[in-house]
């Protein structure tokens, strides 16, 4: 089996992360892949916000958990956050933008960093809180949140596989 291959079987989502940063040359090769994922006639409408920042990490964990209802940190303590938005008027934007998510999942598990899809970001982004923290960054066009790829050290042991559920997949030959 190519490795690629292997990497799509073994990856898993992990809830929980050491306190460990990454270094920033894993972190960039983790970002890149994500600019590589298939877009809708290539438009590329998904943008990256990477956190490392503890304070704003910190607050996106806050904003998030209100969403949900909770007061536990929905990002398990994973110190980087990935947030994936895309153009509001591409129509493929939640394809293109989940995509970029898969391929940031992927890589990070290439580089032995855990990785883990967390919800709730285009409620974070519709707020007026989320509308600041892009208007700061300079993001001024109008664009929805995908999902947030958290990211860290993987603190444990490496999940196993759940067996994959019958009828997953039907053939017309």
């Amino acid at each position: 089996m190519s490795d690629v291959l292997n990497k799509m079987k073994t990856r898993r989502s992990i809830r929980k992360f050491k306190s460990d940063m990454i270094p920033d040359e894993i972190l960039e090769q983790i970002i890149e892949a994500g600019t590589f994922a298939a877009t809708g006639k290539n438009h590329q409408a998904p943008i990256i916000i990477a956190v490392t920042n503890r304070e704003m990490r910190d607050k996106l964990s806050k904003m998030n958990a209100a969403i949900m209802g909770a007061e536990t940190d929905p990002f398990y303590g994973a110190p980087v956050v990935l947030i994936v938005l895309a153009d509001k008027n591409w129509p493929t934007r939640v394809y293109d933008g989940s995509l970029v998510m898969g391929n940031l999942m992927l890589a990070a598990h290439e580089l032995g960093i855990g990785s883990c899809w967390i919800h709730r970001a285009k409620e974070e982004f519709e707020s007026e809180e989320g509308k600041a923290i892009l208007k700061e960054l300079g993001i001024e066009d109008e664009y929805e949140g995908i999902g947030h790829c958290v990211l860290g050290y993987i603190d444990g042991e490496y999940p196993d596989a759940k067996p994959r559920k019958e009828n997953w997949v039907y053939y017309i030959r």
